[in-house]
């Protein structure tokens, strides 16, 4: 790209660059041959301000560009194009226009010094979010932009892995998390380098992707609340204010390398590993807030344009979010600038899928309610540039639209909240339970099937960063959010938990028997369900958050990976990784079927799927006390059947096993079984005779045949 037009051009007097009248496209700040174009959208505004800064943290700008509405104005796009400014450079805008906050929701403020929504960088070193409040001038405290060159860097051949939906397991972790105890050992804890330290060992477990928590560029010095003495902070990172800008303090050199190659590094890292990058995004609210909230740059920019206002009082904010402001993610500037925040990731980041949250919220329109066709979800389905990702969506939001099941578009998978409720009550011990669980272990067809949907639209977990983890699912009733100086009354109150017969930490081996194969019975169930398995990081090896269901503001050892866990529980390592590589075997393609069941009969005479309760082809539907299920897959072309027994009874249970023509039934997984009994490794599997088998109190059993 070039600049435009030589009719306007200026050098004034002390100035530092010259100046042309720059054009719309693309937003931001692009790098061109010998300059950088700015453009920027504020429909509203009556003057727009660029400052230059020398150094980003620099307290004053070298230079503040006033944008001519004649020159440097196109329709509501505001652009300049400044020669020979190079990258690493700061600025900011200060955009001026009326304040009618009842009748428009008019925010404009010329004393308030924003951000360019489509920055790829910004330094926060001088910022104080109280400042960005109200009417006074904010400059020497203000956050800044940095103009980022996004060429040359050596991706030495990498591209998105594009792995079937099918074949794929999904490790949801948080990046800074994940690495940043001592006992991580890793030399750049808690940042994107950090991750790649810890890429032989997500190799060793086996997934196929992570999903990371937040990583668009967010408030890390928000102060939620002071708890004892200690500043609790934003920690997962759901509120962000740049969709385009990797969160720097993620990365171990900023300033050197770039928080965008740092992001590179790691990305190209797990794509030679074969391990695919979803980016937990969050477009539907951002870090400025309600009314109370501060300026960053959308509200100072086009208040009425980017949010849900009140209708009535315009000053005030829709909270569809739970989050203080709602963002207007179907108005076409909004729908522009999350599709280009996609596309961006996807060519010049290589991600390989996104997670939206909430995101029934693209599904409303501008005037809130829900939407059949809504322009921004079918522009993500139908973008071609995104044809090959991976999207997620977490469907429904904070004002009670669930989605579940009827999303709009085809490609979007789901968080299957309902698979989750479901086998935690059935594993919990709930009567009655069984013929919901068969329909979530076969895909989830009375949510999919009959919209055209397939069981790859179903996101199976048990858990997620969000409610206990595996551990204390196990382990507790009731959470305990003591921490997060709340009273205890945030975080949800149904857990469909189960202590196993004592509240939290234990010296009881019993207990602790118990709990580990529940564990291992939640693993074992997701890992043969239909659909996408994800799993959270550090239930593997059994992390702990102490009962605290809402970690979002614990950064520290309640929220952190605990790497000593690794060897203290293998046994509980080693039966994930092994139930991971079942899945996955080449020999049982049955677990990961692109379609629903159909009835189809193999050269055995076993159909694809068949029910049964402790005696054949007899599950109990409809009997209202029952805790068992058994079932058996049809191995087609040559490959083995499998047959599953659960027992979620206090007592031992005999169960009929199927005869199978010219074949014999091997033991993989036995979950009442200490390791390593509890589940083999290829080839070490062993022969069952008769055709009965006994399953032990609460626990699974697995046999293909041979």
């Amino acid at each position: 790209m070039t600049a435009t037009t030589p009719k306007f051009q200026t050098e004034l007097a002390g100035q530092k660059y010259q100046v042309e009248v720059g054009r719309t496209h693309p937003l931001g700040a692009t790098l061109c041959k010998d300059g950088v174009n700015f453009s920027v959208f504020a429909e509203h505004a009556t003057s727009v301000e660029l400052l230059l800064f020398e150094e980003p943290n620099d307290l004053e700008p070298i230079q503040i560009i006033k944008l001519d509405s004649k020159n440097n104005k196109t329709f509501h796009f505001w652009h300049i194009y400044v020669k020979g400014l190079k990258p690493g450079t700061g600025y900011a805008y200060r955009v001026g226009g009326p304040q009618d906050l009842h009748r428009t929701g008019h925010r404009f403020n010329k004393n308030k010094v924003l951000l360019d929504p489509y920055s790829k960088g910004n330094a926060n070193a001088l910022w104080n979010r109280i400042d960005a409040l109200g009417s006074k001038d904010n400059l020497a405290t203000s956050m800044r932009s940095v103009v980022i060159d996004t060429s040359n860097y050596d991706w030495e051949g990498d591209h998105p892995l594009n792995r079937p939906m099918s074949d794929t397991i999904i490790y949801e972790l948080h990046v800074s998390g994940f690495t940043k105890s001592s006992s991580s050992d890793c030399k750049y804890s808690g940042t994107f380098s950090g991750v790649i330290e810890k890429i032989p060992y997500l190799k060793k477990l086996g997934i196929t992707a992570v999903e990371l928590l937040p990583i668009f560029d967010f408030d890390e010095t928000e102060i939620v609340r002071e708890v004892n003495g200690t500043a609790l902070k934003d920690y997962w990172g759901y509120n962000p204010h740049s969709f385009f800008a990797p969160e720097a303090s993620y990365c171990y050199a900023p300033r050197e390398k770039s928080p965008i190659n740092e992001f590179r590094d790691m990305v190209k890292a797990l794509h030679k590993e074969g391990i695919e990058v979803i980016l937990d995004v969050v477009f539907n609210h951002t870090s400025e807030g309600n009314h109370q909230g501060p300026t960053i740059n959308f509200k100072g920019l086009g208040n009425s344009t980017y949010y849900h206002l009140v209708s009535w009082d315009r000053q005030y904010y829709m909270d569809y979010s739970g989050c203080g402001n709602t963002f207007n993610c179907n108005h076409p500037i909004a729908e522009k600038l999350i599709v280009e925040c996609l596309e961006f990731w996807v060519k010049e980041m290589h991600v390989d899928g996104f997670r939206f949250d909430e995101g029934s919220i693209l599904s409303r329109g501008q005037d809130g309610l829900p939407m059949i066709h809504p322009p921004v979800v079918w522009h993500i389905e139908t973008s071609a540039a995104l044809a090959e990702t991976k999207i997620i969506t977490e469907a429904w939001d904070a004002a009670g639209l669930y989605m579940i099941g009827y999303f709009p578009g085809y490609r979007w998978a789901e968080w299957n909240g309902r698979f989750r409720d479901d086998i935690r009550r059935f594993v919990k011990g709930e009567p009655g339970l069984v013929g919901a669980v068969a329909v979530r272990i076969a895909g989830s067809a009375d949510l999919y099937q009959e919209t055209g949907h397939l069981p790859i639209n179903s996101i199976n977990f048990i858990t997620c960063h969000d409610g206990f983890t595996l551990n204390d699912l196990v382990s507790y009733n009731d959470k305990h959010n003591e921490a997060n100086g709340e009273n205890n009354q945030d975080g949800i109150n149904e857990n469909l938990s189960w202590n196993c017969g004592t509240e939290g930490e234990t010296n009881d081996a019993t207990i602790d028997a118990l709990r580990r194969r529940q564990i291992k019975n939640f693993a074992a169930i997701l890992l043969l369900s239909q659909g996408v398995p994800m799993i959270v990081a550090g239930d593997e090896v059994r992390r702990t958050q102490k009962g605290n269901n809402n970690a979002y503001c614990q950064d520290n050892e309640i929220s952190w990976f605990d790497w000593d866990l690794v060897e203290k529980n293998a046994d509980i390592f080693r039966f994930f990784k092994l139930m991971i590589d079942f899945r996955s075997c080449y020999c049982h393609p049955g677990l990961r079927r692109s379609y629903f069941f159909n009835g189809e009969v193999n050269e055995r005479g076993l159909a694809d799927i068949s029910w049964h309760g402790c005696k054949l082809y007899s599950p109990g539907w409809h009997d209202p006390h029952a805790r068992v299920l058994a079932y058996t897959l049809g191995g087609f072309d040559g490959n083995a059947d499998i047959h599953v027994m659960f027992n979620m009874y206090w007592e031992d249970i005999e169960f009929e096993i199927p005869s199978v023509q010219d074949r014999r039934w091997y033991k993989v997984i036995d979950t009442a079984e200490a390791s390593p009994m509890d589940i083999v490794e290829r080839g070490k599997e062993t022969m069952v005779s008769g055709d009965v088998y006994v399953v032990k109190n609460r626990s699974i059993v697995v046999l293909i045949s041979q």
